[in-house]
């Protein structure tokens, strides 16, 4: 089976299995994990941070970054269908009393000031505080879009002047810095805050770190102990996360080239079509004509043919290359595409 149906199916690699089986561990409650300290010193000097956090997963990172800047009662403000808002359950509110605004970006999620502006709520005692500003980059329902840097350094540079704290929900920054060569800690600058997964394109098995001044981190290590985040011997753990960011980065730019590939694909066949011309990354979103039937009937053909993607909507399908998948397989899914 060749499967696309997300970056997160990535398996280590040998290398990344022998350095963890040779991890060094030590209780990492305790702080006493050298391996966990050297990933958390990794990340943060990769992001131009004071400090990092390692957690369990990207959601306990986002939930953790929003606790960090918003007390019960207070609101954020974060794009309708950022991985915050959709996939996430609402965790800000079940478990913190905190309440989020919406805002409907333009294609492939991308919001711009104009829409944010007039947002913040009125400071008095009918309405709830706005206190942060969440972006996504990339932005996984948006296709694996980037959000401009521009854009983004507009937005955050308002959200200061407004004295709204700023967090970003970085799952896949890395692939955002490959594509456009700017580097993390240049994105990273602009926001308190902002949470990165080593287990999508970068191939480690588990885990996400939350960055920023050690003052946040700090109130971070409480808010993940409360969430039942703290782990002990976890450095076997980090060990893969500290081999992704070492030796995972830069290979980014392949998983990209696939997508151009698939992307390629689906513009030459009958019955599908892009609905943004742009791939930034290496999430494919594409459409499916009705004449072609569902998207789940067309994923099922797929599947009976050794491809693995996954429907969406009731005519958009989503294909994620990565780290297990080669050029020669994403060959093969071309041709299938475009025979279809």
């Amino acid at each position: 089976m060749i499967d696309l149906a997300s970056d997160t199916l990535t398996r280590p690699t040998p290398e990344m299995r022998a350095a963890m089986a040779d991890a060094e561990v030590g209780d990492d409650v305790f702080e006493e994990d050298p391996t966990v300290q050297a990933l958390e010193q990794q990340i943060a000097a990769m992001l131009g941070k004071e400090a990092a956090l390692f957690v369990p997963s990207g959601s306990m990172g986002n939930v953790i970054g929003i606790r960090t800047h918003c007390g019960m009662g207070d609101e954020f403000l974060a794009e309708a269908d950022s991985h915050i808002m959709r996939y996430e359950q609402a965790s800000y509110a079940q478990l913190f009393g905190v309440a989020a605004q919406t805002v409907a970006g333009g294609p492939g999620g991308l919001l711009t000031l104009e829409q944010l502006q007039g947002k913040i709520r009125p400071h008095n005692l009918h309405c709830a505080q706005t206190r942060l500003v969440c972006l996504e980059n990339t932005h996984n329902y948006g296709g694996g879009r980037i959000q401009p840097y521009e854009l983004v350094a507009e937005i955050c540079t308002w959200a200061a002047d407004n004295s709204l704290a700023r967090h970003l929900d970085g799952a896949r920054l890395f692939n955002a810095v490959v594509a456009t060569g700017i580097p993390a800690a240049q994105w990273a600058q602009h926001f308190d805050t902002v949470s990165i997964c080593f287990s999508k394109g970068l191939g480690a098995p588990v885990g996400s770190a939350i960055c920023g001044t050690r003052e946040a981190i700090e109130r971070a290590r409480w808010h993940r102990k409360l969430l039942g985040g703290g782990m002990r011997q976890v450095g076997i753990i980090a060990a893969g996360a500290l081999y992704a960011l070492k030796n995972h980065v830069d290979r980014l730019a392949e998983d990209h080239e696939k997508a151009q590939v698939l992307a390629s694909a689906i513009r030459e066949s009958k019955g599908l079509s892009l609905p943004s011309e742009q791939v930034d990354t290496n999430i494919v979103f594409f459409d499916v004509d009705p004449s072609l039937g569902t998207a789940d009937e067309f994923c099922a053909r797929l599947h009976d043919q050794g491809v693995r993607v996954l429907a969406l909507k009731h005519t958009a399908v989503r294909a994620v290359t990565h780290l297990d998948v080669s050029m020669n397989d994403i060959e093969q899914v071309a041709d299938l595409l475009r025979a279809s």
